[in-house]
């Protein structure tokens, strides 16, 4: 299948019997060509990953980012005739669950899936605050299934993007969507206070454990290999931990030079978001007793 992308958003495209997926119109530095909405089943009912935006985004921020007019009614047209079983979101920044309630409005179908969460998020991306409005009807946690005409979900829970971010596992075809988690097209973001390093690399273990037979994310292309994906991820995080400790061992220890002495040649609309995920990493280390910080910015302790 020809990626980076074969469809306009509002459109359809199947991916596999049981997959289906609508392109939301939100694309941006951080959302690639947009958040991808999936619809599961072919039966008398589906389940909906993911319903994504709404709105023009004129109220609450940059309308590159966030923009979702038009996208329930898309997901609507998908769905046809069927009813729709469940609406699942794997987190709630705003780029992937406010279409949830409209949606829910339209059909009554509930809001299943991760659990709410409403939090100060002092980073940079316009799409990452938080969902205030999400109200799920059902939290599903680690391991638990909702199941439908043909298709059954499992919840895995990998926090570290968000605290409460999940993945869902179809067992029927053995496909996993990934939400942010695990992308092909970029690393996830992982930013402070909710974002965690240390939980995001757990999680990433416990994915390289699994035997899913290929990866859904919310942005970019289908993943088919997944467990060499994660372990070069896994690899990546650590190179950029090693560079860290490297530069404060040179006596660099403030954000913004750190992020220009390791991410060379980055999209400058990116560098906010690549110093929150250095802050991850530094927090980490301070966790692990390894950094510390004072006025005069970070450094190595003593028992590094």
């Amino acid at each position: 299948m020809k990626w980076p992308d074969t469809i306009e958003a509002g459109e359809t495209e199947r991916h596999e019997l049981l997959v289906r997926r609508v392109l939301a119109p939100n694309a941006s530095p951080y959302t690639y060509t947009g958040t991808q909405t999936w619809i599961i089943g072919e039966g008398s009912d589906v389940a909906v990953i993911d319903p994504g935006p709404v709105g023009s985004g004129q109220s609450i921020g940059d309308p590159a980012d966030i923009r979702g007019e038009g996208h329930v009614e898309a997901i609507l047209r998908a769905v046809g005739d069927a009813k729709i079983a469940a609406i699942l979101c794997t987190h709630t920044h705003r780029d992937h669950s406010p279409a949830a309630a409209p949606l829910k409005a339209a059909t009554g179908a509930p809001i299943i899936g991760c659990a709410p969460l409403v939090l100060r998020d002092d980073g940079p991306r316009a799409d990452s605050a938080f969902d205030p409005d999400y109200c799920p009807d059902r939290i599903l946690m680690d391991t638990e299934t909702i199941s439908g005409d043909g298709w059954t979900l499992e919840a895995v829970a990998t926090p570290g993007h968000t605290s409460n971010h999940l993945c869902f596992a179809l067992r029927e075809s053995g496909a996993l969507f990934t939400g942010d988690h695990v992308m092909k097209w970029s690393t996830s973001v992982v930013s402070p206070p909710d974002g965690d390093m240390s939980a995001y690399m757990a999680s990433l273990q416990k994915l390289y454990e699994r035997d899913d037979r290929i990866y859904y994310p919310a942005h970019g292309p289908a993943v088919e290999n997944p467990r060499q994906l994660v372990r070069g991820m896994i690899g990546h995080r650590r190179q950029r931990e090693s560079q860290i400790v490297k530069l404060l061992a040179a006596g660099e220890g403030h954000i913004p030079n750190l992020v220009a002495a390791m991410y060379k040649g980055l999209d400058p609309r990116l560098i906010g978001a690549a110093g929150r995920s250095v802050l991850a990493h530094l927090i980490d280390l301070q966790n692990q007793g390894r950094v510390g910080v004072k006025d005069d910015g970070w450094h190595l302790t003593a028992e590094a």
